[in-house]
């Protein structure tokens, strides 16, 4: 007989290398999907971690199999110490994304370290994870995944917008479940405040201090991405072939930088949106840039509706152990609609610890 409520830890890291977000959450199905969130914490890299990280691109393939080993343990050991952290015994199993280390689904790749074996032997528990690959393996992009969990979790809201290393949205259209990623968000404002020692931009406050370069603002807007219909994903390779030289091209200011790139990015989510929608769900690191905030409003004329904290930081997180219970029960959890595959099907691989 198949459960009805499950005990999940899911863990999800994301392109803009914030940490590694860690929630102890109850999923229970009853006509509809609900959930509780009991634990959850956000666990800084250490900078040894990040550095690594941010070079992922630039390593060969051997090298990144080296360093998927090294992270599955690292991995594991964080999610050890949460576990005991919060003395959590009940525990169907870890729901994991890993980290995203290539995407480039037009080549048929995807790759994500921290979903090895030793996961589940350094846990005892079973794990799952890699939920991308099987999808680019039947022809879609292997993104966005969280939609499903859109649909399932937070179906009342017109649009469902993520502001984390890349903004996407997912919607309802026609019966189908229509998701993508936007633009580069804080891959690109963050990487521009490290150059002055800045892990972010506090507030916006930066930001709020430039000037709109038009001619950038343009170029930017002009980018062939942006007319290309769905499905469509973005990885941090698109962002360094084409974003960082376009605006380096220009030599400007940082705040000037930074302030016409969040224009770019309210632009650009002013742009999926239809005019008669009413309530926009926005969640993800974003929504503390108040000045990124604030330009998002006026192209939105205030539609924005902002949860609580708790669902703003771990909404990701949230549903891929969603995507690890639907992968539990043998159902659908990733969309063709949205990714482009050839049909909708359970993703993910299952590892049983060897101990």
């Amino acid at each position: 007989m198949i459960k009805s409520a499950y005990n999940i830890i899911a863990v999800m890291s994301g392109t803009s290398l914030d940490g590694i977000d860690i929630i102890y959450a109850s999923y229970d199905i009853d006509k509809k999907w609900s959930f509780k969130i009991d634990f959850a914490e956000t666990v800084k890299y250490p900078k040894n971690w990040k550095t690594t990280l941010s070079n992922l691109v630039n390593q060969k393939l051997e090298q990144l199999q080296d360093i998927d080993a090294s992270y599955s343990k690292f991995l594991g050991f964080v999610i050890l110490e949460f576990i005991n952290k919060y003395n959590i015994e009940l525990i169907d199993f870890i729901a994991s994304h890993g980290h995203t280390a290539l995407h480039q689904p037009e080549n048929s790749v995807t790759y994500q370290i921290g979903n090895q074996q030793i996961l589940a032997d350094i846990l005892n528990k079973k794990v799952i994870c890699d939920f991308r690959v099987q999808d680019v393996e039947y022809g879609g992009q292997g993104a966005p995944l969280v939609p499903i969990g859109d649909r399932l979790l937070f179906n009342d809201y017109d649009y469902c917008i993520n502001l984390g290393g890349f903004a996407n949205i997912s919607s309802e259209l026609n019966n189908e479940r229509i998701a993508f990623d936007i633009c580069p968000l804080n891959i690109v404002l963050n990487y521009y405040v490290s150059k002055i020692g800045l892990e972010f931009d506090d507030r916006g406050k930066l930001a709020s201090t430039g000037q709109i370069n038009h001619d950038l603002l343009n170029e930017l807007n002009a980018l062939k991405f942006y007319n290309e219909a769905p499905p469509k994903s973005l990885g941090l390779e698109w962002v360094e072939l084409t974003i960082f030289p376009l605006i380096d091209s220009y030599q400007l200011k940082l705040e000037d930088i930074l302030c016409t790139y969040i224009e770019h990015i309210g632009f650009q989510i002013s742009n999926v949106i239809i005019k008669d929608a009413t309530k926009i769900l926005v969640t993800g690191g974003g929504v503390y840039n108040d000045y990124l905030l604030n330009r998002i409003n006026y192209y939105l004329t205030n539609k924005v509706l902002i949860p609580n904290n708790e669902i703003v930081e771990f909404k990701e997180a949230l549903i891929f152990g969603l995507l690890g219970v639907l992968k539990e029960r043998d159902e659908v959890n990733c969309l063709k609609s949205v990714t482009g595959a050839s049909h909708d099907h359970s993703s993910g691989k299952i590892l049983i610890p060897k101990n």
